[in-house]
């Protein structure tokens, strides 16, 4: 018996959210079971991949027979140019324009097989097409898999900014298989792990300390670890959507880190990764917050100190009147104020309105060394 047959048993979250259930699927050699599980959540007669040009390659194909042997009629494939410069109308139009001329009818399937950027662009044409057919997310990197195949967002970029144009539309399943990580790049994966942070600090204390005492990604990727680690992540989330699916009070919490991540993010041209970005906002708004007494010392430390132990940026040489530009256009923003997501102490956040004037004092006081 191979070290790959003993792979970890495969955990099941289940999504309860206020406009469908559905099951997360989280294991190791999980990527052969998609069509089974597609076929049981999201039925219909046919089905059709949306990927892109690097994952496509690998994955599809194990997709696709399995989608068949299910008893699907396979529509080819639709694939788009990877990297988040093709998350755009153009390319959303494409899609759906790509799904009607394989015909499919409103009781058939999407599956959107790739990282967040798939995920969404799969997610919205699912949702746009035909007023809506089913999607089953098939996430292949961590980021995706912990964070967004699961709740229902799905967006294009527009020239003002991220994820402005988009819909709530949660899959039918999801089905998230570490061992694609494999495939994944080394850097691409340790920018992932800035989402698992910022998790650990909403709602487990312990997975944050263990993520300060052993890197997530180390050497070797450890299966069970990170069958656990996702696993633990979708319940943090899952707990979050079931009680406010749509945004209005509890899961903008799950902002936590990304108004000043998501304007690093652009003022970087999208060309520094989304998790280090988050990194650099969770890190920068913990300082912040340590300085105007929201929360300890001692928390923003270990904030900070776990968010560098995983080889992840803790700060950035922007400063706020530049960042400010970028935040003006967020969709998180409400009239002249944003909600700004602050830790108290690991374990539990606040949500604080503040305006924008504030807002850039806030980025100041958490720039390092300021």
């Amino acid at each position: 018996m191979s070290e790959k047959d003993l792979a970890p048993q495969a955990r099941t979250v289940r999504v309860s959210a206020a406009s469908r259930s559905y099951d997360v699927h989280v294991g190791a050699g999980v990527l052969a079971r998609t069509g089974g599980i597609a076929r049981a959540a999201a039925g219909g007669g046919r089905c059709c991949v949306i990927t892109e040009t690097n994952v496509g390659p690998l994955y599809a194909d194990v997709v696709e027979s399995s989608i068949e042997a299910a008893g699907y009629d396979v529509a080819p494939r639709l694939v788009f140019p990877a990297g988040e410069p093709n998350k755009t109308l153009d390319t959303l139009g494409c899609l759906l324009e790509g799904l009607a001329e394989r015909g499919l009818t409103r009781d058939d399937a999407v599956v959107a097989l790739g990282g967040g950027v798939t995920g969404d662009m799969g997610g919205l044409a699912a949702a746009l097409y035909l007023r809506g057919c089913r999607v089953v997310q098939v996430p292949t990197s961590l980021l995706a898999m912990v964070d967004s195949s699961v709740g229902g967002k799905t967006a294009v970029d527009i020239a003002a900014g991220k994820n402005l144009v988009g819909a709530f539309w949660q899959p039918s399943a999801v089905v998230a298989d570490v061992r694609c990580l494999e495939t994944v790049p080394r850097d691409l994966l340790v920018d992932s792990v800035g989402e698992v942070v910022k998790h650990a600090v909403l709602a487990d204390p312990a997975m944050l300390d263990g993520l300060a005492a052993a890197p997530l990604v180390g050497g070797s990727l450890d299966e069970e670890r990170l069958v656990d680690v996702v696993t633990r992540n979708v319940e943090i989330k899952r707990d979050v959507v079931d009680a406010d699916e749509r945004e209005r009070g509890l899961r903008q919490t799950l902002n936590l880190g990304h108004t000043v991540g998501h304007a690093v993010e652009a003022a970087s041209g999208f060309s520094l990764g989304h998790g280090s970005c988050v990194a650099i906002g969770l890190c920068t708004v913990a300082r912040a917050s340590a300085a105007l007494g929201w929360c300890s010392d001692e928390t923003a430390a270990r904030i900070v100190g776990c968010v560098a132990a995983q080889g992840l940026p803790t700060s950035t040489d922007l400063g706020a009147e530049e960042l400010m530009g970028y935040v003006a256009h967020d969709k998180k923003r409400h009239g002249d104020g944003v909600n700004v997501v602050v830790p108290e102490r690991v374990g539990s956040v606040a949500v604080r309105r503040v305006t924008l004037g504030e807002l850039a004092e806030l980025i100041e006081l958490g720039r390092e060394g300021a």
